[in-house]
């Protein structure tokens, strides 16, 4: 067994840090893309449209049903640089990661935003009804601002999920920490061996868990409303 290497957990760092911003920007737009697509789908889906309605549900039954690396790749094969306008690869690998990502999540944050909707009163719709407001007025200033606030701590859990996926991008070359630190010591005997991976999954601790603690605090704010 070889002996524990402590020049090279600490050398890997700054490579860790090479791909760190790339990481937390992946998470950051993938987040957003589910938040608002997820709020979307929600929404759909509970006006009860017929033909979307059942579309949508085979869609999101479908996207959870299917591992994310696999969507990845299939994206990968499907958005090729041409149809972007031809703009450069690393913008390809942008596009078809945060995509994947925030589809990916989306289809589970729709859930949640439906658990948010379906806990608002009947007495808030029968109140909007009685003032006839439109549907609108009536999802925007009556249904979501009681259903949002209900879900944030969920979806902030998402969120750090996502961040945990993202090192899945380096399977097309996205240069996140994973990638960066596989790449750096691939010529090395071994790889990178356990330091340099100890130090990238001790990264990701000191990223996900101050998150996780917020996500607590905003749980318990929430519930004491």
């Amino acid at each position: 067994m070889e002996k524990w290497r402590w020049d090279r957990f600490f050398e890997t760092f700054p490579f860790i840090w090479d791909g760190l911003l790339v990481t937390i920007q992946f998470t950051l737009l993938g987040s957003l893309v589910a938040y608002v697509l997820g709020l979307l789908f929600a929404v759909l889906r509970a006006m009860r449209i017929p033909v979307l309605d059942q579309m949508l549900w085979a869609f999101i039954e479908f996207v959870r049903s299917t591992p994310l690396l696999v969507q990845i790749f299939v994206l990968y094969w499907l958005v090729r640089p041409e149809l972007l306008g031809g703009l450069s690869v690393d913008a390809q690998r942008l596009v078809v990661g945060v995509t994947a990502l925030g589809v990916h999540y989306a289809c589970y944050t729709a859930e949640v935003y439906r658990a948010g909707i379906d806990a608002v009163p009947a007495t808030q719709w029968e109140a909007a009804r009685a003032l006839s407001l439109p549907r609108t007025r009536t999802w925007t200033d009556v249904i979501l601002p009681q259903a949002v606030p209900r879900v944030l701590p969920a979806l902030g859990n998402y969120t750090i999920a996502m961040l945990k996926e993202v090192p899945l991008l380096s399977s097309i070359v996205v240069l996140d920490m994973v990638y960066q630190v596989k790449t750096v010591y691939a010529a090395s005997s071994g790889g990178a061996g356990p330091e340099a991976w100890f130090a990238v999954g001790l990264t990701f601790f000191a990223l996900s868990y101050p998150c996780s603690i917020l996500v607590r605090k905003v749980q318990s704010r929430v519930g004491a409303v």
